[in-house]
């Protein structure tokens, strides 16, 4: 459905000049790109877990569709016209009290991570609201050069839906398979020369069902003491599955913060934009980070009897370490 439908998108926003002009000095493009490609993404993705859903009566996927339809139509917008950062922010705090309150995505504990375990309906749910529009804005902050937000999120909504599928949760493997399918048919486009972006309607939903798929993740695989989860250390290899958009906003919002500037003020300094000042090209930048990640994820898998904290310590200090090296070279080549 994607494959069909991006040649008609790029046809209509080319004939009626559907463009984002707002951002440009941030964009690596000179020419005008359509950024309508998330709206082939959502209509396949929705359309599969419609479909899905009323063969299984599987109601809790009707609330991350309505979540869904909500966050394209504010992505859709932002991508044609623009859109305020209030305006942003109140919908996506909307769709993160849906899909927690009424559609069950809630943490329930965090096994000791930043020394909390069991948590109540309010900071259960409060915490997971945070999570949700915190991976909605990461996703949108990697989507800077082609492919990248793409493949990131064909990984992650893989490895989710393999890890589903051996804990046999197959309404969630299901989802998980079914953005990555979507993903990959706009991939096609996206990759490097770009005919096509996602724009903030492919990002806002990769993030959102992403960040709904970590938390069923890490419920499915709670551990209370008395069973035997499929995965150990849940809540780390979650964090692992999406290191990249965690890594790269966290650290660019502190990065703003020290320099006294708003943490949602775009600029040009994030992880793959000083790759590119290495001189790596797009398709080299997405190949070096989608290894990286899938690394990551392996040796967290493979370490997960460590638990939560010795991994989320290893996986931020590989990050740390990645970066530093980046920063080394930068310099050396300034000199």
């Amino acid at each position: 459905m994607v494959l069909l439908s991006i040649p008609s998108i790029i046809f209509t926003s080319l004939k009626y000049k559907l463009f984002d002009k707002n951002d440009l000095h941030r964009k690596n493009h000179k020419r005008n790109i359509s950024r309508l490609g998330g709206l082939a993404i959502v209509g396949s993705f929705t359309i599969s877990i419609l479909l899905f859903s009323a063969l299984i009566n599987f109601k809790e996927a009707n609330y991350l569709i309505v979540s869904c339809i909500i966050l394209a139509a504010l992505g859709l917008k932002d991508d044609v016209h623009g859109t305020n950062t209030n305006t942003k922010f109140i919908l996506q705090l909307a769709v993160a009290v849906i899909l927690v309150f009424f559609g069950g995505f809630r943490l329930s504990s965090l096994y000791g991570v930043l020394n909390i375990g069991d948590m109540n309906l309010l900071w259960g749910g409060t915490f997971s609201i945070v999570l949700i529009i915190f991976l909605n804005n990461a996703f949108n902050l990697i989507d800077g050069i082609d492919g990248l937000a793409g493949a990131i999120g064909i990984l992650a909504s893989l490895c989710f839906g393999i890890s589903f599928g051996m804990a046999n949760q197959i309404p969630y493997a299901f989802i998980a398979f079914a953005l990555a399918g979507a993903i990959a048919g706009f991939l096609k486009y996206n990759w490097f020369p770009a005919k096509i972006f996602m724009g903030d309607t492919g990002a806002l939903i990769i993030g959102l069902t992403t960040a709904t798929l970590a938390i069923k993740f890490i419920e499915v695989n709670k551990f209370t003491g008395n069973n035997r989860p499929t995965f150990y250390s849940a809540p780390a290899i979650a964090v692992a599955i999406l290191i990249v958009p965690i890594f790269d906003s966290l650290r660019v919002f502190c990065i703003r913060i020290i320099k006294r500037k708003s943490p949602f003020l775009g600029d040009r300094d994030h992880i793959h934009h000083r790759l590119q000042r290495l001189g790596l090209k797009p398709n080299q930048i997405v190949w070096l980070t989608m290894i990286l990640n899938f690394g990551i994820v392996a040796l967290t898998v493979l370490l997960q009897h460590l638990g939560n904290f010795l991994l989320i310590f290893l996986l931020i200090f590989i990050c740390v370490i990645y970066n530093s090296i980046i920063t080394w070279r930068l310099v050396k080549k300034s000199n």
